[in-house]
């Protein structure tokens, strides 16, 4: 991918080095450290693997901590290690090497929200926190903000120390409303960016919650994150032909998966992507991201997901490397 800030993105072949018999068929997020090294969640045994920034294995932890819908990963600038939990309805705040320290939300007792399982189609009320929450984010503060979720509709706001400070957000299409909120992350001006996933779009709010604007040039966004210069990479789930989105539109055609480079006032920069799902440049299910400190690109892919569900073909790659240059 080339992008009119001039950075050009190179798929990494072979760069990562699991042990022998370990996959990921679904890999569901991605996080880097202070020291570069990538952390990855996925959907099977050995849950979080830990690579160096070349890719070589470093370890893992998880085994029989999370459900099978484990779903983000956050890093702090402690290193300390942020897992959501979705079907657990959880986030759990790790050690680097997995030692728990904190626990957010009742595990496995969701809120009430009229909800029918994982389906924001079903919720009828919003409600506390959690109800298959999907990802964290941090502000420079320490305060911690919280997508929730699949079967809610809220963003929560936490102190560093865990205590819930305010909540926001209802059922809907409108301003400061969601349709599966996805994907969360923190300007380094506060702004707090949020992926309203099945609306195709990415609502922004100030640290209190107050609507501020959206950007909608984007489709099925998973998740936003912000490189060191504040632009921000932004993952998007394919569209297949007939999808019916939460905002009342169908797809009339394939929309394939891809990440885009938006900067701060919502333009687009550039965008990685290719109609063929199997091609070096694609990125086909891409639901997690992350950025190392040299500005490299890690994309983690619900493959298993995507061609269980029909929405993209069998065989894609599920986690990549992309080098800058």
């Amino acid at each position: 991918m080339a992008s009119s800030t001039g950075l050009r993105f190179e798929l990494i072949e072979g760069w990562e080095q699991l042990p022998a018999g370990w996959e990921h068929p679904d890999a569901a997020a991605v996080a880097v450290d202070s020291h570069d090294r990538v952390f990855l969640l996925h959907r099977g045994e050995h849950p979080v693997i830990i690579y160096d920034r070349e890719g070589r294995f470093a370890g893992s932890w998880g085994d029989g901590q999370f459900t099978g819908q484990a779903h983000g990963i956050t890093i702090g600038p402690d290193d300390m290690v942020y897992v959501t939990d979705r079907d657990h309805h959880t986030v759990r705040k790790f050690t680097p090497d997995g030692v728990l320290l904190m626990t957010l939300g009742t595990p496995l007792a969701p809120s009430n929200t009229g909800a029918t399982g994982p389906d924001f189609r079903t919720i009828t009320q919003a409600a506390g926190p959690f109800n298959c929450p999907t990802n964290l984010a941090l502000a420079a503060d320490g305060d911690l903000y919280v997508s929730d979720g699949y079967a809610n509709a809220r963003v929560h706001r936490f102190s560093a120390a865990g205590e819930l400070k305010q909540s926001w957000g209802s059922p809907g299409t409108g301003p400061g409303e969601f349709n599966l909120v996805h994907g969360i992350a923190v300007a380094a001006d506060g702004r707090v960016f949020v992926c309203d996933r099945e609306n195709d779009r990415i609502q922004i709010f100030s640290p209190a919650g107050e609507y501020l604007s959206q950007w909608t040039d984007v489709q099925r966004p998973s998740q936003i994150v912000f490189d060191a210069q504040s632009r921000a990479y932004v993952s998007e789930l394919p569209w297949p032909r007939g999808g019916a989105t939460g905002h009342g539109t169908t797809a009339d055609k394939d929309l394939p998966g891809r990440v885009s480079i938006f900067d701060l006032d919502g333009q687009v920069l550039g965008r990685l992507g290719n109609p063929d799902p199997h091609a070096s440049t694609s990125v086909a299910a891409p639901h997690g991201l992350a950025i190392d400190s040299h500005g490299d690109l890690y994309v983690a892919e619900v493959a298993a997901t995507g061609a269980r569900q029909g929405w993209i073909p069998e065989g894609c790659r599920t986690f990549q490397k992309f080098a800058v240059s």
